[in-house]
């Protein structure tokens, strides 16, 4: 049996914060292929995600196949808007949630990790825009460009810092929104443009780290799903709603189909695969005019 297997690689999932998104389930597909995982989080998320775990609350979702349980190997802090030390602002380095975390940069985290033992898989599920809210025309320049520093040229930072510390032949894998291609009315603030960016840099990343290291560089363009994030911009039920209806499956996105994909990506089995955006999203990228008007059959 041909089988998606990461035995003995090392997998850093960057922006896991709860059990609920893309990121948490890219980490347990790893883990049910057979990789050692390990997570960074924002730092004002750290101290609750760390005790949801202590207390048991993400037990049931972190069951694996097997019976066995998904134990992180290690959670480090990471705020991503940041590449060293001297990029972050005085108070903030100070402030409650940061001082005693050390180095919380991307800089910082890839040292961290090198330190540990190295790693062979970097996962880049990380994504803010302030003004996500606000139309593009209505977008700060501050908004705009604070929302591509950390949707997209995160991305850019973690390829430079880790690529010399994985192992030769490592892969490196982003998540991107249809809103890259397309205009999605709602989903403002530059995230359409960061999102444009990531897809964009994957490929010039994927020659530069391909040519250096020998490793890879992909991206999953995810179709809308329901996670603590993307409900909180306000509108993904009707995304959601709106895609199933005029997709060529109609059944829901699971976060289990893109951790699935996440893995394959990242194995041995995609060592062909290189500076693409790979659609998982149902088939709705494929379709030009939605299906009865974009209205539900009667």
């Amino acid at each position: 049996m041909l089988a998606i297997d990461l035995t003995g690689k090392h997998a850093l999932v960057a922006g896991v914060a709860d059990d609920g998104g893309f990121g948490f389930a890219i980490a347990k597909a790893m883990a049910e292929a057979g990789a050692k995982v390990s997570v960074a989080t924002w730092p004002p998320a750290l101290g609750i995600f760390k005790t949801l775990l202590e207390r048991g609350k993400f037990d049931a979702s972190l069951a694996l196949r097997d019976g066995s349980k998904l134990s992180f190997a290690k959670i480090y802090p990471v705020d991503a808007e940041f590449d060293t030390l001297d990029d972050a602002p005085a108070e903030l380095r100070e402030s409650r949630r940061y001082r005693d975390l050390g180095d919380f940069t991307i800089s910082g985290l890839a040292a961290a990790v090198q330190a540990d033992g190295g790693v062979d898989i970097v996962v880049h599920s990380l994504a803010n825009g302030s003004e996500v809210k606000k139309p593009l025309m209505e977008t700060s320049r501050k908004g705009y460009l604070s929302a591509v520093s950390a949707s997209a040229y995160s991305m850019v930072s973690m390829v430079r810092h880790f690529s010399p510390v994985m192992r030769r032949g490592g892969a490196f894998l982003s998540l991107s929104y249809m809103a890259s291609e397309r205009a999605v009315p709602g989903y403002g603030g530059g995230m359409s443009s960061a999102k444009a960016a990531l897809e964009s840099d994957t490929r010039v990343l994927a020659y530069e780290a391909g040519r250096a290291y020998n490793h890879r560089v992909n991206v999953i363009s995810a179709g809308p799903y329901a996670s603590r994030a993307a409900s909180a911009i306000g509108f993904i039920d009707q995304m959601i709603d709106y895609t199933t209806r005029n997709s060529p499956l109609t059944d829901r996105l699971t976060a289990e189909e893109v951790g699935a994909t996440a893995a394959f990506l990242c194995s041995p089995l995609a060592s062909g695969i290189t500076g693409s955006t790979v659609y998982v999203d149902k088939g709705y990228q494929a379709m030009g005019v939605a299906v009865n008007g974009g209205l539900a059959a009667t």
